[in-house]
């Protein structure tokens, strides 16, 4: 029976049917508690693996500093500082923090009040035969607060605080007109330049005449600028530049020649380290205080440099201004040596100040408009017109406080001016003797 069994062919599967008995669902095989699972299909070796084995192409050690804040970023906002996933405790949920805080809390501060410039002159004073000469320049306000203004061949002392007046004459014995002025840094000491060459150091607080440098010029002095309360530079109507140590019998201890006419604008940076003239030959030169050649030659003016101020926030900026028909002011880097900017004003610029106080730009012109004009810098938008004057504005100076400036002109007037109000400084008192019209009755 056995070997009949075997001898038979096995049933074709292709026809083979489930029995009307047979559950149609599958069975499920049994694999141990609901509870436990059953690892015997998992590789356990290779998970390990797979995680702690860092992958070839990313850099575990090397994070970015974008990643990184980005992966805290993503972190706070999905865990919200709570990486525990199961809590035993009834300690109360912390309030999720917001996802952008700022970096440090913004203080409020109150939008700052526009500047208001005021358009016309506080005082405008008489000041007959006064030289208008673009070679000169007699206007100054030393830093005890004083003004001083040269008529003829006398110089004129107005206390800004006091309102008082003195006057130094100088001694000669004939006429001769006074083409420049210059306070020392002390604000106690003089100079006054000739036009005989001659440079006289006054002492204010006694009216003595200290000494004379001679010798040294030929011709008016029409510019002086000082280095420090000892180191006096003039210049001269043939183009030289001498340093004068007034300390010294032989005064001039340095020369400068770079120039073939007149010197017009000299002025030294505040670090005492540069000078920078400029002449009737339309040149710029900036000098090094132990060189007597040009550290730079700028020859871009196509008039007269008589204007040049020293920015005091940056040290190598220098703006000059140009005589009609140039009438550009000019920005220097002289570090560089290179010209930065060009700004085409419309008219003759007779002077140029840096405000004390404010990043601002002030230039005095000549026809037609004869106006004191306001810039912001770097922009070199006009802020302020202050017009008055009915002729060239030929000379400008800044008080010590930076909140008034001075301007002399062809017409024979004296103008202050304010241009920056502070509600904490005491106000200038008004002087007796200072009216509208009345400097020249009182002074002669």
């Amino acid at each position: 029976m056995e070997a009949d069994i075997f001898r038979e062919p096995l049933p074709d599967v292709r026809h083979w049917r489930r029995p009307p008995w047979a559950s149609s669902r599958p069975t499920t095989r049994g694999y141990g508690d609901r509870f436990i699972p059953n690892r015997g299909e998992m590789n356990m070796d290779i998970a390990e693996a797979l995680l702690n084995i860092p992958r070839k192409d990313e850099s575990i050690d090397e994070v970015s500093p974008s990643r990184a804040a980005y992966r805290k970023l993503l972190a706070d906002t999905l865990l919200q500082g709570r990486t525990r996933i199961f809590s035993f405790s009834n300690r109360p949920r912390t309030p999720p923090k917001p996802s952008f805080d700022p970096p440090t809390p913004t203080k409020i501060q109150p939008a700052r009040k526009r500047r208001n410039i005021p358009q016309g002159p506080d005082k405008t004073l008489d000041a007959p035969n006064i030289v208008g000469d673009d070679r000169f320049n007699v206007l100054d306000w030393g830093s005890k607060n004083v003004l001083s203004i040269a008529l003829d061949d006398t110089v004129y002392l107005w206390n800004a605080a006091n309102g008082s007046i003195t006057a130094i004459v100088t001694v000669n014995e004939s006429y001769v007109p006074i083409t420049s002025v210059s306070w020392a840094p002390d604000g106690r000491h003089i100079a006054i330049g000739q036009y005989n060459s001659t440079v006289d150091l006054y002492d204010v607080t006694t009216k003595k005449l200290l000494r004379s440098l001679d010798g040294i010029h030929h011709g008016p002095v029409g510019s002086l600028a000082w280095n420090n309360d000892h180191v006096l530079t003039t210049g001269g109507a043939l183009g030289e530049i001498i340093n004068n140590d007034i300390r010294i019998q032989s005064h001039g201890v340095r020369s400068y020649r770079g120039h073939g006419d007149a010197i017009c604008g000299l002025k030294w940076s505040s670090c005492g380290k540069h000078l920078a003239s400029g002449g009737m030959d339309k040149l710029l030169n900036i000098w090094d205080v132990s060189r007597s050649t040009p550290l730079h030659r700028f020859n871009n003016h196509t008039a007269a440099v008589r204007a040049v101020a020293w920015c005091p926030f940056k040290d190598n900026l220098l703006a000059s201004g140009g005589a009609e028909p140039n009438n550009c002011i000019k920005f220097w880097n002289v570090s560089a040596g290179t010209c930065l900017k060009s700004v085409e004003t419309g008219s003759h610029v007779c002077g140029l100040l840096w405000s004390k106080n404010e990043h601002e730009l002030l230039s005095s012109h000549g026809p037609e408009k004869n106006q004191i004009a306001v810039w912001k810098y770097p922009s070199m938008t006009k802020i302020a017109e202050l017009t008055g004057h009915t002729s060239y504005v030929q000379y400008m100076t800044q008080s010590p406080d930076g909140c008034q400036v001075a301007s002399a002109s062809d017409d024979e007037t004296l103008k202050v001016w304010t241009i920056n109000d502070k509600s904490s400084e005491k106000k200038t008192p008004k002087s007796p003797y200072f009216g509208p019209t009345n400097m020249y009755s009182y002074i002669r």
